[in-house]
C-alpha cells in the first residue's frame, strides 16, 4: 500500500514538472528567439500615442532583435502630433487612437488619405475616486452628465453633491474617443478652464486625490488607466475605480469578448499609397501577424485576433 502510494506521488510530482517545463520553455522561446526580421537601420519611422509607446516600443525590439534602441527612435510625440508627421511625410507609420474630425480634414487638404488598420483592442473607460460608491452608469447617464443635465451624484444614486466632470483637450485621444464613443451626436457641455485636464496622467492624479476628487468623474482608455498607470504609480491607481457601463465592467476579458460596450481600439494609420512590397507595409504585416500580436500581449495588450 505504502509503495503505490510512493508510486502516485512520484507520477504526479513527474507530470507537474512535465506542465512546467512546457510551459517555461514554450515562453522562453517566444520570448527570446523571434527571428529578426528588419536592421535598425531599415525599420520605418514609426511615432506612437502615449499609451502606444510600450507597444510601439515592443515591436521595435522584438522586429530587430535590439534591447538597447536609441532613445531618439523612442521619441514619440503623441497623437495630434502623431497624425501631423504622417501627413506631412516625417515618420512612414503610427499607432494611436481614431482620427479627429480636424485630423481628417488635415489629410484632405494636404491630399492624403489615410489607411486605418486596428492592431490591438481597447476599451474606452470612466473612473470616479475610491471613496465614491458608485458602481455602474448606464451610457444614457453618462451623456447626460456631460451635456450637463445630470449635475448632482444623487440623481445616478450617489450623494447629494455636484459632479465635476473633466474633460480632455481638443484633438487629443481621450477626446477624440469620448466624442465618437461616448457622445455621437449630442453636444458636449463646455466646462470650466480648470475642469479641462492637458494629460491623462493628471486627470487620474486629480480624480484619486483625497481633497475634492472624490466628486469628480474622468475618462482614458484602460489599458493607460490600469496597466500603464499600474507603473507609473500603483498607489494612485488604486485609488480610482473604474466604472461599469450598462451594467459591465471595464475588464481584459469584457473587453477581448466585446461584452464592455464602449469598445474601440488602438490602430495602425500609414499613408494609403504605401506601396505593397514596402518596408511599411511588411511592418504592418508583422505587427497583426500572430508573432505581432503574441508581441502585443506579452505587452499587456488586448490582441485584435
Amino acid at each position: 500500500m505504502k509503495k503505490n502510494i510512493v508510486n502516485i506521488i512520484i507520477a504526479v510530482f513527474v507530470i507537474v514538472c512535465c506542465i512546467l517545463a512546457y510551459f517555461y520553455f514554450t515562453q522562453e522561446k517566444f520570448h527570446k528567439k523571434i527571428n529578426p526580421i528588419f536592421s535598425l537601420e531599415e525599420y520605418p519611422k514609426v511615432d506612437a500615442s502615449l499609451a502606444t509607446q510600450p507597444l510601439a516600443t515592443a515591436f521595435i525590439k522584438k522586429f530587430t532583435g535590439e534591447e538597447n534602441i536609441d532613445k531618439n527612435r523612442l521619441n514619440y510625440t503623441n497623437t495630434h502630433p502623431g497624425y501631423i508627421k504622417l501627413i506631412n511625410n516625417e515618420v512612414d507609420l503610427i499607432l494611436v487612437t481614431e482620427p479627429s474630425e480636424e485630423e481628417l480634414a488635415l489629410a484632405k487638404e494636404k491630399n492624403v488619405e489615410l489607411e486605418i488598420i486596428p492592431v490591438v483592442k481597447e476599451g474606452f473607460v470612466f473612473y470616479v475616486n475610491g471613496e465614491n460608491p458608485i458602481q455602474n452608469l448606464t451610457l444614457e447617464q453618462v451623456q447626460k452628465i456631460y451635456t450637463g443635465e445630470i449635475t448632482k451624484w444623487s440623481e445616478v444614486g450617489g450623494s447629494n453633491e455636484k459632479i465635476r466632470a473633466y474633460q480632455r483637450p481638443k484633438n487629443s485621444g481621450s477626446q477624440t474617443g469620448m466624442l465618437s464613443l461616448v457622445m455621437r451626436n449630442l453636444k458636449l457641455m463646455t466646462p470650466p478652464t480648470e475642469n479641462i485636464v492637458s494629460s491623462m496622467e493628471e486627470i487620474i492624479n486629480l480624480v484619486s486625490s483625497y481633497d475634492n476628487g472624490i466628486n469628480s468623474i474622468g475618462y482614458s482608455y484602460y489599458y493607460y488607466a490600469t496597466t500603464m498607470f499600474q507603473d507609473i504609480d500603483a498607489n494612485i491607481a488604486n485609488r480610482i475605480n473604474l466604472i461599469g457601463i450598462n451594467g459591465v465592467k471595464p475588464t481584459y476579458n469584457t473587453i477581448q469578448d466585446g461584452t464592455y460596450p464602449l469598445q474601440t481600439a488602438y490602430y495602425i494609420v500609414i499613408r494609403k499609397n504605401e506601396p505593397s512590397d514596402s518596408k511599411v507595409r511588411k511592418l504592418v504585416n508583422a505587427m497583426l501577424s500572430t508573432t505581432g500580436q503574441n508581441i502585443a500581449k506579452e505587452a499587456g495588450y488586448i490582441a485584435i485576433k
